[in-house]
């Protein structure tokens, strides 16, 4: 460290004596402010807050990293401002002025330690550290390739799958619920290791007639199945009976659906009111008394309904457009 001083030496021991008690003054100096940045008590660790929402429930977020406890020189208290997603994901490295106790650290360059430097220790995040990781499971709302993945496996299958759009919507869901039902499994619509398991062993229930064209209608799963000469051709999520009692125009009814063999003979080629007043019926065929297999538009992975078999409105479009399905068209209810 220079000394510098403002008047000119009287003579050779005036200048060394000056000169020696300088330099012990720029020593002691030196000492005193190292001491005063190094000194400091570092508050305790539980002054260093983090702030993290709590994961959603169907997307958890990766774990937030632990704050930065290590207060800046300037600051009295260390600083806990979080991230987009409520975790600071700083990697540690002290900042300019941290450790500096006088203007050393103007020196140099101009530039302050770790500034623009591409390792990121100038208090650049990675744009990879703060994307979510993708859940292990898919569910209602996603749209990704691997939706679409799912989507064309399960049409494949013969499940009610229209559309490979690459979009988790209604459609898939009953899709989904309707794999879970063959395979035994939870119903909840959404594909974890079991659901993704099931897909890919092929998972598909096993027709109960060998001749013609049947709908079959398996109240202990809740599946319709369209069946051909004994193959099944289509898989289709549906709610029968909930077996609860209920009124209507003065009487009281129990939700059944009734099991056996029957056949179609009536149909209403648009919207149907129950003549109990139950609500409304899109496009059904009638198949023994008031039951009917119909298109509704809430169709649970549980008995729901009245008695009537409900499948989605889509599903029956196609059993009326697609398949075929006219009067006289055996139902078999097992």
């Amino acid at each position: 460290m220079r000394v510098m001083h403002g008047k000119p030496a009287h003579g050779v021991g005036t200048a060394v004596g000056k000169r020696v008690l300088g330099t012990l003054g720029a020593v002691a100096l030196t000492v005193g402010l190292l001491s005063a940045c190094d000194g400091g008590e570092e508050p305790p660790a539980d002054t260093a807050t983090t702030s993290s929402p709590s994961p959603e429930e169907s997307t958890p977020g990766p774990e937030p990293s632990a704050e930065e406890q290590e207060p800046e020189a300037s600051a009295s208290e260390p600083s806990s401002e979080p991230s987009g997603d409520g975790a600071d994901e700083s990697d540690g490295t002290a900042k300019p002025g941290d450790d500096k106790g006088d203007d050393e650290s103007s020196e140099g360059d101009g530039t302050s330690q770790g500034e623009g430097k591409p390792d990121g220790k100038g208090g650049d995040k990675d744009p990879k550290e703060e994307e979510p990781e993708k859940p292990d499971y898919i569910e209602y709302g996603e749209v990704s390739a691997r939706v679409g993945k799912l989507q064309q496996r399960l049409q494949d299958l013969g499940y009610f799958v229209t559309s490979v759009d690459k979009a988790f919507g209604g459609e898939t869901q009953q899709a989904v619920f309707a794999l879970q039902k063959a395979g035994g499994l939870y119903r909840d619509g959404v594909v974890g290791d079991a659901t993704r398991n099931a897909a890919d062993d092929g998972v598909v229930p096993k027709a109960q007639t060998s001749s013609g064209k049947v709908l079959e209608i398996d109240i202990d799963r809740q599946l319709v199945l369209a069946v051909e000469n004994g193959k099944v051709v289509k898989v289709i999520n549906a709610s029968s009976g909930n077996g609860e009692t209920y009124d209507a125009k003065g009487a009281t009814y129990t939700a059944y659906t009734p099991r056996g063999s029957f056949a179609v003979f009536r149909e209403v080629n648009g919207m149907h009111s129950s003549t109990l007043e139950l609500g409304d019926m899109w496009r059904p065929k009638f198949f023994t008394g008031g039951i009917a297999l119909h298109g509704s538009a809430s169709v649970p992975a549980f008995p729901a309904s009245h008695g009537c078999v409900r499948v989605s409105n889509g599903a029956m479009d196609w059993i009326w457009d697609t398949w075929g399905a006219p009067s006289g068209t055996p139902v078999v209810v097992y």
